[in-house]
């Protein structure tokens, strides 16, 4: 999922919000599902017509996507990351694949890898640092295309963000790079070991650029899916891609729902780049734009700058409209992405000087929620999961 912030207001003062600082800091495995503000599996709360069909229907709405993970408290898109997401009580994990050199599809945000492994360190890889343009934009370092799967392997994922998040470079060195397939039989393990599958969500990363090198994403991914049965209706996954063609493309492979990611209104799918396709995103949240993708996708990701503009100072302005337009094309919304941190936050929710310090993400969850989206994604899915509850029973 891409990176972008989020939020709005209401004081942050519960009994829950001393819970969740308690949570950041218990491991993988720790009762944290226990928390008197996770919510429950059966509480609903959703505009209508969302229960009783089966596959993502019948999700807790507001659903609670674990970004990348626990990606607030490990680095991420590590099995520990994944873990602690599950044991916190999130309802869907996030997954990123981009393939290696011989065609495996990895868990990584993006294919450069510079910032999320300890590749740096290896001298045996030095020469393979080398600058690419990726969606027409320059970068320097080392990609998973370069490497095969086996090489990838001895390398070992780190925290990305260790400026913001100095707590997480405790585990950097813990865990290896996943493989998708990796990540299915663990879902499929803990599926077992609880009594109920475990929802993933899916993303295929610049997957035009990799189709260029001949490395396509779509084919592999749906041929993976169905080895693991997760290819049907109402499999227990969402699939999720900023360029609609790639969501066209797994539409005519699998039957799982799918998800159009929206970056900000000026930009455009790289997709539509290299096809000549002028329209933006702008374009796509009209109703006519929202019309084409209810033709591929069952739902939208927009980033929640979409959802609630912010103004000139960065605080929160006025909702748009395009949580009603878009389930007036029967849409649902799972927009990106809610950080605790005050860095991440809306002007008008952040609190003191420290730009890594928590401000009050419990009243930005609150502002989002009530616009009426479907889900949202959260690198603090315990934080989200006691502002769910909040919302749900307020």
């Amino acid at each position: 999922m891409a990176t972008q912030e989020s939020g709005q207001q209401q004081p942050g003062t519960s009994p829950g919000r001393r819970a969740v600082l308690g949570a950041a800091v218990l491991g993988a495995g720790t009762a944290v599902a226990g928390l008197p503000g996770v919510a429950r599996a059966d509480e609903r709360h959703g505009h209508g017509g969302q229960g009783g069909h089966g596959g993502y229907r019948d999700l807790p709405v507001p659903t609670i996507v674990a970004h990348r993970g626990t990606s607030g408290y490990r680095p991420e898109h590590t099995l520990g990351s994944y873990q602690l997401a599950l044991d916190m009580g999130a309802h869907v994990i996030e997954q990123d694949v981009v393939p290696t050199k011989d065609g495996h599809l990895v868990c990584r945000h993006e294919n450069d890898i510079t910032a999320t492994t300890d590749v740096s360190a290896h001298p045996e890889f030095a020469s393979r640092k080398t600058t690419k343009s990726v969606d027409g934009v320059s970068l320097t370092g080392w990609f998973t295309e370069d490497f095969t799967l086996a090489e990838l392997k001895t390398l070992r994922a780190k925290e990305r963000i260790p400026g913001n998040r100095q707590h997480n470079t405790l585990y950097d060195g813990r865990w290896d790079v996943p493989t998708l397939e990796e990540v299915f039989r663990w879902a499929e393990k803990q599926g077992r070991k609880r009594g109920k599958q475990v929802w993933l969500h899916i993303e295929t990363k610049h997957p035009t650029y990799f189709r260029g090198l001949g490395l396509g994403l779509e084919e592999p991914l749906a041929k993976l899916m169905r080895r693991y049965g997760r290819h049907k209706k109402n499999s227990p996954n969402f699939l999720q891609s900023f360029e609609p063609s790639s969501i066209q493309r797994l539409a005519k492979l699998v039957a799982a729902p799918r998800v159009v990611l929206l970056s900000t209104a000026n930009s455009r799918p790289w997709d539509f780049v290299e096809a000549g396709d002028p329209r933006t995103v702008a374009d796509l949240i009209k109703p006519e734009g929202l019309k084409w993708m209810a033709g591929f996708a069952q739902g939208i990701g927009p980033t929640l700058d979409l959802v609630i503009p912010k103004k000139a100072d960065g605080s929160l302005g006025t909702p748009s409209t395009l949580v009603k337009d878009a389930h007036a094309a029967r849409l649902i919304l799972h927009p990106y992405t809610m950080r605790n941190e005050n860095t991440f936050l809306p002007t008008n929710f952040r609190k003191g000087t420290d730009p890594n310090a928590y401000g009050d993400a419990f009243g930005a969850f609150k502002a989002y929620f009530e616009t009426g989206i479907d889900g949202l994604f959260s690198d603090n899915c315990d934080t989200a999961l006691l502002a769910r509850e909040d919302f749900v029973n307020g």
